[in-house]
Order: structure tokens, then C-alpha cells, then sequence
């Protein structure tokens, strides 16, 4: 399994604006083959910060999402509306134990 954690910051103001872009790129993500989680946050404390988790198969999936069309639709979306800070790392883990 691959984990993708990390952060997003938009200026404040922007987050309406952004918000569509997100839904529509969550929605199609999780369609993919191999996501199992595909999700955005909001912080809490800090405006602006957008928190992200995914949960990913294999890194073959991991890497076909990054080259899916939606992904490059998302990427314009983030650069009009302006990201101040990005910060996704990607792990790779086990199945996962339950508590």
C-alpha cells in the first residue's frame, strides 16, 4: 500500500473558488483503479491549509493517477487560483493493522 500525506495552502479568500476543482477531482480520483481513499481537509486552526490523505494499492496506480487527464485539469485549476505552499510526500506501508 502507498500512503500520499501532506498539505495544500491557498489564500483564504480562495478557498470557494477552489472548491469545485477539488470535489470534481476527488470524485473522479476515487473512480480510479487502486485508490482507496482519496480525500481534502480543511484545517481547522489554520485558514487556507488544506490537508490531504490517500491510500493507494500499488505505486504503479499511485503513478498512473498522476498522469490521468482530471489530474492535469487540477493542476491548472491550483496554478489560476494560486497555491502558496505545497507539501505531499508519498509512503509505502503494509496492510495496516487494526486498533
Amino acid at each position: 500500500m502507498i500512503i500520499v500525506a501532506g498539505t495544500i495552502r491557498v489564500a483564504p479568500e480562495k478557498m470557494e473558488a477552489l472548491r469545485p476543482h477539488a470535489e470534481a477531482v476527488i470524485a473522479r480520483t476515487r473512480e480510479e483503479q487502486g485508490c482507496v481513499i482519496y480525500s481534502f481537509a480543511d484545517d481547522l486552526v489554520e485558514p487556507g491549509l488544506i490537508r490531504i490523505f490517500e491510500l493507494w494499492r500499488s505505486r504503479d496506480e499511485l503513478y498512473a493517477h498522476s498522469r490521468a487527464p482530471h489530474m492535469s485539469e487540477w493542476r491548472a485549476a491550483l496554478a489560476e487560483i494560486g497555491v502558496s505552499a505545497r507539501d505531499l510526500k508519498h509512503y509505502e506501508t503494509g496492510e495496516g493493522t487494526p486498533i
